[in-house]
């Protein structure tokens, strides 16, 4: 029985395992006709994840769920497979950025190209949190890159298949060329990766797309519904009383003590 994959054919996590299968020589089908929010709601795909959650790789011994430990179960089909790099201290590395590219790239892409499709409520307070964080995150990636054309040693790695598809979304979605113009090793590194002939075989060819018109008016009307941080009210001060003359401070201590006297 070949591996089957169940997930859509543009999904960009789908993505990590299929190449991973085009680097090791494993054979992994894409399943067909699948449906997001249909497919992957079936009783048969639940009882391969529960939570229904895409994507799931189905092989003779069980499912497998997760893009990430779907890419690593290819890639370890294949005996001393060189996308595992050649020492511990390459094999520790390699773990090392495909963690930081799911918790600190790809987390925070999520955060900032959602909402703008209307999948989460848009609060632009909070997008531009999330936007800092990705900076912070694409700052280091491309201090690592200005002196290395890949993640870990000389040749593609399973970090690189991660990384490159995490990106995938921002590259083509959201970040603009202005965007990524402060991150020139990033965006080398990713045009790079995607024109490998391994990884285009999978993801054709890769375009980076501007906002379209749609895409702008989805987000004025979001932002028009956002909710809004509350205005702190403003104390009124009181008018300030101006200085008494000598002759109303003498009428009003004669009133004073004429009250006393009574």
């Amino acid at each position: 029985m070949a591996l089957v994959l169940h997930a859509g054919s543009g999904n960009k996590n789908a993505f990590k395992a299929l190449i991973a299968a085009e680097y090791s020589g494993v054979n992994v089908e894409l399943v067909k006709d699948f449906q997001m929010g249909v497919s992957n709601h079936t009783p048969d795909f639940l009882k391969m994840n529960p939570i229904g959650k895409v994507s799931v790789l189905e092989t003779t011994d069980g499912p497998v769920f997760e893009s990430n430990a779907i890419a690593r179960y290819v890639a370890r089909m294949k005996a001393d497979n060189p996308l595992y790099g050649s020492s511990l201290m390459e094999y520790s590395h390699i773990e090392q950025w495909i963690d930081f590219s799911t918790t600190e790239v790809d987390a925070n892409i999520g955060k900032w190209l959602y909402p703008r499709l209307g999948f989460y409520p848009y609060v632009a307070v909070i997008e531009d949190t999330f936007i800092t964080a990705l900076k912070r995150a694409l700052g280091a990636l491309d201090t690592h890159l200005a002196s290395n054309t890949y993640l870990v040693g000389h040749s593609v790695t399973l970090a690189d298949i991660v990384m490159a598809c995490n990106l995938y979304h921002g590259f083509t979605r959201i970040m603009t060329k202005s965007f990524t113009s402060e991150f020139p090793h990033v965006e080398r590194y990713f045009w790079t990766m995607v024109n490998q002939l391994n990884m285009k075989k999978v993801v054709g060819d890769v375009n980076r797309q501007s906002l379209s018109h749609q895409f702008k008016t989805r987000l004025r009307h979001q932002r028009s519904k956002s909710p809004r941080m509350p205005r702190r009210k403003q104390r009124r001060r009181k008018p300030r009383r101006r200085p008494r003359s000598q002759s109303q401070l003498k009428k009003q201590r004669r009133k004073k003590r004429h009250q006393n006297q009574s």
